[in-house]
């Protein structure tokens, strides 16, 4: 990335020679995600995030009148933007999951309308790591002329993923959850695929996202993509995946835990271990003075005094929601540190065990 801030520091849409050494480091770095994902360069729009990517997706294909299905477990950055579409006089069907998280393709069939012209399912979610049936989605999407987005942020760079496969219309993924930037993203767009703009200006990326594109960004991202890529050729998935599993078992012997999700096929990396009677948020504190990094919930809904709408959909009361904490890999994890992660936990459980005015006193549902 050094040289696009510097001497490289030129439009990629200017015609003058310092221009198209960005432009081709921009389509060398489309090539690679597009390498990484199945499919065309052409069919690969750069984004500033996940977010965005979502947004494109979702406000690009559904317009008032149309009806748009989606699941309650999805990202804000879906969630948020089904229901300013109703706001906007558009029909959304929240769908409904099972104890594991996962939403029922048969459910996604039964919802469908005469009217609907979107189904968006992410394929990994954010904060259990459970993975949807998406192919199942898609083919059902294909059957009713229904385009399919997915949102593909904490999957991709994780696991094999190929659109074609899946037979999704359009994929958000972020760069910072592959070792790339943050503030840079993509949407891939399905050759067809009939996406208005959210943004109005120039013609960059084939008119589908208006503004001068983000080189060293852009850049950053082509360069994890094909890093990504490399890593699971080399089986980095299945590194973290035993390391993750090391990290359960052990604190599965501490008395009253669980792990949300954990019977469903789950991307390799991440884990949501529920401690009864504890408040996650302090859990959180006192582990990140410890040097530990883990989390209640979604980073983006830090603050937030609410418990995880994912477990709360899920089935999981209210307390032991409150009680969750969401463990996440990467491909940097050593297992010096899941060992000492595996030391720390259980002594910090207690020692919040023992200030709760319920443990040992009631179960917690």
């Amino acid at each position: 990335m050094r040289p696009y801030f510097g001497e490289q520091f030129g439009n990629a849409s200017s015609i003058h020679h310092h221009g198209q050494e960005s432009r081709a480091a921009v389509e060398c770095a489309r090539e690679s995600v597009a390498t990484l994902l199945g499919c065309r360069a052409s069919e690969v729009v750069f984004t500033s995030g996940g977010t965005e990517a979502d947004n494109l997706a979702i406000f690009g294909i559904a317009r008032e009148g149309d009806h748009v299905i989606t699941s309650q477990v999805e990202h804000h950055a879906v969630l948020n933007a089904c229901r300013q579409l109703e706001s906007e006089g558009c029909q959304v069907t929240f769908l409904p999951v099972d104890r594991q998280g996962l939403v029922n393709p048969q459910d996604v069939r039964g919802a469908l309308r005469p009217n609907t012209k979107l189904i968006s399912v992410m394929m990994a979610n954010n904060e259990t790591g459970v993975l949807q049936p998406v192919q199942e989605i898609g083919k059902v999407a294909a059957e009713a002329g229904v385009y399919f987005h997915t949102d593909g942020v904490q999957a991709v760079g994780k696991m094999a993923v190929n659109v074609s496969q899946i037979g999704c219309d359009l994929m958000s993924i972020s760069g910072h959850k592959i070792h790339a930037p943050q503030g840079v993203g993509a949407l891939y767009v399905r050759k067809g695929t009939e996406l208005h703009p959210m943004m109005y200006g120039g013609r960059h990326e084939r008119s589908r996202r208006a503004g001068t594109e983000n080189v060293p960004g852009i850049v950053g991202l082509g360069k994890a993509a094909e890093l990504a890529k490399n890593g699971l050729g080399r089986g980095d998935d299945r590194k973290m995946a035993a390391m993750r599993d090391r990290l359960e078992r052990a604190l599965l012997q501490l008395e009253s835990s669980g792990v949300n999700g954990g019977d469903a096929p789950r991307v390799a990396n991440t884990t949501n271990l529920s401690f009864d009677s504890i408040d996650g948020e302090a859990m959180v504190i006192a582990l990140d003075l410890k040097g530990v990094a883990a989390s209640t919930g979604a980073a983006c809904s830090s603050g937030a005094i609410e418990p995880s709408h994912v477990l709360l959909a899920m089935g999981t009361g209210v307390d032991r929601a409150r009680a969750s904490i969401r463990f996440s890999l990467g491909k940097q994890n050593s297992e010096e540190e899941i060992d000492y992660a595996i030391g720390l936990v259980p002594e910090t459980v207690a020692r919040l065990r023992e200030l709760s005015p319920v443990w040992g006193k009631a179960v917690v549902r």
